[in-house]
């Protein structure tokens, strides 16, 4: 069996969020399609595709997302997670509509970017 030795299996569906909370030590194995996962305090996304794995690095909420249908091997003791399915639009459009609202602003004034 492909995750023998992991505790659990989730087959998740595009889009659907799993929200883990203080997941430290936890490890993900993608072994059908892809996952986007972002740790509280940490400027960094992480993005696995099947045959990648990762250990979570940080206590604190963190939050898997599919990236399409996804097959995850979960190795982890103590394991609550809460799976939300349908209510999570994709964060692409939304940032591509703010982008193009930007651009449009910024046409009509000269824009300097603030550091």
């Amino acid at each position: 069996m492909v995750c023998a030795g992991y505790t659990k299996i989730w087959e998740l569906e595009p889009g659907e969020l799993v929200r883990l909370d203080d997941a430290r030590g936890i490890t993900l194995r993608v072994t059908r399609g892809a996952l986007w996962i972002t740790q509280e305090r940490d400027v960094r996304d992480i993005v696995l595709t099947a045959g990648d794995a990762y250990t979570i690095e940080r206590r604190g909420l963190t939050v898997v997302e599919a990236q399409g249908r996804a097959t995850v091997c979960v190795l982890a003791h103590h394991l609550e997670d809460i799976h939300v399915r349908g209510r999570h639009t994709p964060s692409r459009p939304r940032l591509a509509d703010w982008l193009r609202a930007l651009g449009a602003a910024a046409m009509g004034r000269g824009w300097v970017p603030y550091f």
